[in-house]
């Protein structure tokens, strides 16, 4: 069994919009075509329902995808952030506090997302899983299923769209 965690795509940006209702960006449809062939023909595929991550799953697999909403993004609010990277570090850094007012704590981020992933991984044992979702989630979900650490460099070198291979 191998879990693909798949970053969705570039989003379209909406100023004063919460990211979570942000459309994936049509000019990265190829870059997420791009990805079809990295992963498994025959497994489970589960997404956030957030639109972006919604119409990347859409794009990258003809078959049936669960929308999970315990895998959306670590909530945030609508407000623009000019240094969004320094945010989710101190995020990092402090997990039991909300970095920014409106932002969840990423502990209680951490909780929701590794459960249904653990749920998903339980009831689909023995098989390949997708799961397509947002970078901070699966930076998360990567160092609990790992036992590591959350990785903030591989986090700020994500690409949108990009895929973390949990064996």
């Amino acid at each position: 069994m191998t879990l693909h965690l798949v970053r969705h795509g570039r989003p379209a940006i909406t100023p004063g919009t919460p990211a979570a209702t942000w459309d994936l960006d049509p000019a990265s449809y190829d870059d997420v075509w791009a990805l079809r062939d990295r992963l498994p023909a025959r497994a489970a595929w589960f997404t956030s329902p957030e639109p972006k991550a919604v119409q990347t799953a859409q794009l990258l697999t003809d078959g049936d995808v669960g929308v999970l909403p315990d895998l959306r993004e670590h909530e945030r609010s609508g407000e623009w952030v000019e240094d969004f990277p320094g945010a989710v570090r101190r995020a990092f850094e402090h997990p039991d506090r909300p970095a920014l007012d409106g932002w969840e704590p990423l502990d209680a981020c951490r909780e929701r997302v590794v459960r249904a992933v653990r749920r998903v991984l339980d009831v689909h044992a023995g098989e390949d899983v997708v799961l397509v979702g947002h970078g901070t989630a699966w930076t998360l979900v990567a160092a609990d299923l790992t036992g590591q650490p959350p990785d903030l460099d591989r986090w700020a070198a994500l690409a949108m769209p990009d895929l973390i291979t949990v064996d």
